[in-house]
């Protein structure tokens, strides 16, 4: 390989990935690692810190061992996961506190019973919910010994995991991460830029442990070869939904673009103004890069690949994922039954924490293929509920959507989506698309690309999918999920 590569380590919930990528967006190179997670009471998951690190310079080092030739490196994360660190030795006070954790709800429900929910959705176009890292901070200081008093003093550091890998990354030198991620704290401004002395009073945290915030292209400092082996740059750094908003090229108002992985995330850009959701959608900065900002609409859907992981895993279903296509096209219809994956909550646009997941419609002759069915349905439901929010609160109707994440192999599931909405279904010739936009941010960043938009011009379609003409059924089944959200949620 002798082109340029560009690195994108991508740290997902399930998985860290290292893929090295050409100009053209062609992929040259992978490496992957699973990454466990930690469930050690009802509604809380945990990642272990230090394997997310190794696992990630292990990806690192496999892939840059192919060619020294690379350019820059992006990276994209999970985002809102919250780490807190000792500056002095780099030894994590606790483990990964994932974005799916539900333990603080309490101490959100008593700061909406005060009247903050719409003080901080103006500030920072977040609805106070356990998602967020804020809440997740508060709970780590005020709860694990010795780590308030460490934060006092200046000794800990707080980052979501991007700003923890750039900081191994450089041998601690750099601190810092971008704005995609900071929107997702729950105390960053995203009207100002800021980090919000409002909130971080709220929330009694102290500003010393927070990273300084960049645009997405930037200079991040650069790797330490005695820890990965050589010096190479980090210029592009967005959360991992933000990342594929980037890698699928929806640079324009209007487009959207929805990543089906572990959960389902829904990105609407609405351009350079901030506009706050009446439909209990949320806002965020999609990207930032010198004069260039947009913000997004974004839709949360908790659970979407992980409610076919967990009928393989904790039902036994099928042995393989890709088991539960052939299951679901084996049967005409669920027969009646929906499958409300609420494992973790409810998210856009319910936002309820307490509702847990639910099989109804149960009969005599209800089978796994039923249910494999109905849990692949819910997705193209949960996807019309953000939707519908989407037009409301926008007033764009859209004619297409652009997908990616690893249930888009599965066809059934696609197809049916198109048909659920009503429109076109774009799956991209490149499904990368999160770590592809690590690193073209990176490219941008190095100064091999002027913009989002020449790189934008790289996508192209792959397989599409077009709905059928039965609309009244499809809405029919649709008002049925929607009888199924009620009693899940009473």
């Amino acid at each position: 390989m002798t082109q340029p590569h560009y690195l994108a380590l991508d740290q997902g919930t399930t998985s860290t990935r290292a893929m090295l990528f050409t100009a053209t967006g062609e992929t040259s190179a992978l490496a992957q690692r699973e990454i466990d997670l930690i469930c050690p009471q009802n509604g809380w998951v945990e990642q272990g810190v230090t394997q997310i690190w190794e696992r990630t310079l292990e990806c690192l080092k496999n892939v840059t061992a192919k060619t020294n030739d690379i350019r820059a490196i992006g990276i994209t994360n999970q985002r809102e996961t919250t780490i807190l660190w000792n500056k002095k030795t780099g030894i994590p006070v606790y483990n990964a506190i994932v974005w799916q954790d539900r333990r603080t709800a309490d101490h959100c429900k008593s700061l909406r019973e005060q009247g903050w929910n719409d003080k901080i959705a103006e500030k920072t176009g977040l609805l106070l919910d356990p998602y967020f890292s804020a809440t997740k901070i508060a709970w780590i200081l005020g709860n694990v010994e010795g780590v308030r008093a460490g934060a006092e003093r200046g000794d800990i550091l707080f980052g979501t995991v991007d700003s923890f890998l750039i900081w191994k990354l450089t041998g601690g030198k750099v601190h810092a991460t971008d704005v995609t991620n900071a929107s997702r704290t729950m105390l960053f401004n995203i009207r100002d830029g800021v980090w919000d002395d409002d909130l971080l009073r709220l929330f009694n945290i102290p500003s010393s442990i927070l990273p300084e915030v960049k645009d997405c292209a930037d200079d991040y400092g650069a790797t330490a070869p005695e820890i990965v082996g050589g010096s190479w740059p980090i210029r592009g750094v967005a959360g991992d939904q933000q990342a594929a908003l980037i890698g699928q090229a929806c640079t324009k108002t209007g487009m959207i673009k929805a990543t089906y992985g572990t959960g389902c995330f829904a990105l609407m850009n609405i351009g350079p103004e901030f506009r706050r959701s009446s439909n209990k959608l949320l806002t965020s900065i999609g990207y930032k890069i010198g004069n260039e900002k947009s913000y997004v609409l974004e839709g949360s859907i908790f659970v979407a690949g992980a409610a076919i992981q967990f009928l393989r895993d904790n039902l036994k279903f099928f042995d393989r994922a890709s088991g539960s296509e052939e299951l679901a096209l084996s049967v005409p219809s669920t027969n009646g039954v929906y499958f409300v994956p609420a494992f973790t909550g409810l998210g856009a646009p319910y936002w309820n924490p307490d509702a847990r997941g639910a099989i109804l419609g149960l009969t005599r002759d209800t089978s796994i293929a039923h249910i494999t069915r109905a849990a692949l349905e819910a997705q193209a439901y949960q996807t019309r509920d953000l939707f519908d929010a989407f037009i409301k609160d926008s007033g764009i109707p859209s004619s297409s959507l652009r997908v990616d994440g690893g249930l888009v192999e599965n066809h059934f599931m696609v197809q049916f989506l198109s048909n659920v909405l009503g429109i076109t279904i774009d799956v991209p010739k490149c499904t990368e698309t999160t770590a592809l936009g690590a690193a073209y941010l990176a490219a941008i960043g190095c100064g091999d690309f002027a913009s989002l938009s020449e790189v934008s011009r790289n996508w192209a379609a792959g397989t599409q999918y077009t709905p059928e003409k039965d609309r009244n059924t499809y809405n029919d089944l649709y008002e049925g999920w929607k009888q199924s959200v009620i009693k899940v949620m009473t």
